[in-house]
């Protein structure tokens, strides 16, 4: 294991800032690497490596490969299928062109041209990444073989003599530059060209289409993420109005926080709140408690739903074993003898019982109503 070197004593101490002051000063890894340390998985060689020279050397240009050879596997040698283009923001789009070329046929050797800044710009417009950031966005694709940068807009024989190239690999849609219709017709014509499908739904230019309507959205967060307005090309104006924007939202985004935690707050004390009242109910009211209450009030519950019996004996002075309606006529009372049989030998009232009265006394009633003197003798008698 190496030493650490040893730090000199009278070397000055760094006054650099403990903190990125931009963006830009955030350390990474460099942008021009030494990838022979790298040995499971490397990027794809540049055209002037050593690696892609080699390559090229062992290739046998002479044995020219047919279609029908490619597509059979009946090669002597890999087959060299080019693809070219700008791929501007990589994108899955190209990724999967890419991938297309590579398994097009059974041992491909896949080679890669990308255009420069200045040609691209001349021909096309005004590129997002520049030609560096896009040279290494294509050599780190996986199905990438080698990279040829500076590549020119039209293949000519001199280009497909000097990489060996034995097939071109693009989408078959005519492409015209320089008053012509499709730069790739005379490779049609002498059987050098596979068609790739295109991925549809996907490309750089809607991409740069969804930048540019969410502007607004895309400048507040890299002004958030600490942008100057100068490096975003925003006005003094524009860019007060955007940090107010974000400061808006940042108080909406506490203020929703912040009521999240008063109602969970509120939600817990009512939870425990109820489960206190449970508890004290089932104190009361449990099942044990409602056991002695029933067992205590069963007796008054018994009497209040059941009403008491009739008392021994009548308050006229009836036999309460006497019922209605049997003996009613033989009851009276006997008399002591000294009150003489002239009186009856009965008491009951002149009458045997109220309401039953004897047909032939009811009728002297009535006769004596019609003469009062008659009753009034009988009476004094």
């Amino acid at each position: 294991m190496d030493k650490m070197p040893e730090e000199d004593e009278e070397s000055p101490v760094s006054t650099a800032p403990a903190t990125p002051t931009s963006p830009l000063e955030i350390k990474m890894l460099p942008l021009f690497m030494d990838f022979e340390d790298f040995n499971i998985c490397q990027p794809a060689p540049f055209s002037y490596d050593d690696k892609a020279m080699l390559e090229l050397e062992r290739c046998d240009y002479t044995q020219r490969i047919t279609y029908q050879m490619a597509r059979a596997g009946k090669t002597s040698r890999r087959v060299r299928v080019y693809s070219d283009g700008i791929y501007d923001l990589f994108h899955q789009g190209h990724a999967r062109q890419l991938m297309q070329a590579k398994n097009i046929f059974p041992n491909v050797y896949l080679i890669v041209g990308v255009c420069n800044d200045e040609l691209t710009l001349r021909m096309k417009g005004r590129t997002v990444m520049n030609g560096f950031e896009r040279y290494e966005a294509v050599r780190h694709c996986r199905y990438v073989d080698e990279i040829v940068p500076n590549a020119p807009w039209s293949i000519n024989e001199e280009y497909l003599n000097e990489h060996k190239i034995d097939f071109v690999a693009h989408d078959d849609l005519p492409y015209g530059a320089g008053g012509v219709n499709d730069i790739y017709a005379p490779l049609k014509a002498r059987g050098m060209f596979v068609a790739t499908e295109r991925t549809e739904g996907v490309s750089t230019s809607d991409i740069v289409a969804r930048i540019v309507k969410d502007y607004d959205v895309y400048v507040r967060r890299n002004l958030a993420r600490g942008y100057s307005a100068k490096e975003l090309n925003v006005s003094f104006l524009s860019e007060k109005k955007f940090r107010l924007q974000n400061k808006m939202d940042e108080l909406k985004t506490r203020g929703k926080r912040e009521l999240t935690k008063v109602k969970v707050d509120i939600i817990t004390k009512w939870e425990e709140k109820s489960r206190e009242f449970i508890d004290a109910f089932l104190l009361l009211f449990g099942r044990e408690r409602l056991n002695n209450l029933w067992n205590e009030s069963k007796g008054r519950i018994i009497q209040a739903l059941s009403p008491p019996g009739s008392p021994n004996g009548s308050i006229n002075g009836d036999d309460a074993d006497t019922t209605d309606g049997e003996g009613s006529e033989d009851e009276y009372m006997e008399l002591p003898p000294e009150y003489g049989a002239g009186s009856g030998g009965s008491l009951n009232r002149r009458h045997k019982r109220r309401g039953q009265m004897d047909p032939s006394q009811s009728a002297n009633d009535e006769a004596d109503a019609d003469h009062p003197d008659l009753e009034y003798e009988r009476r004094s008698d």
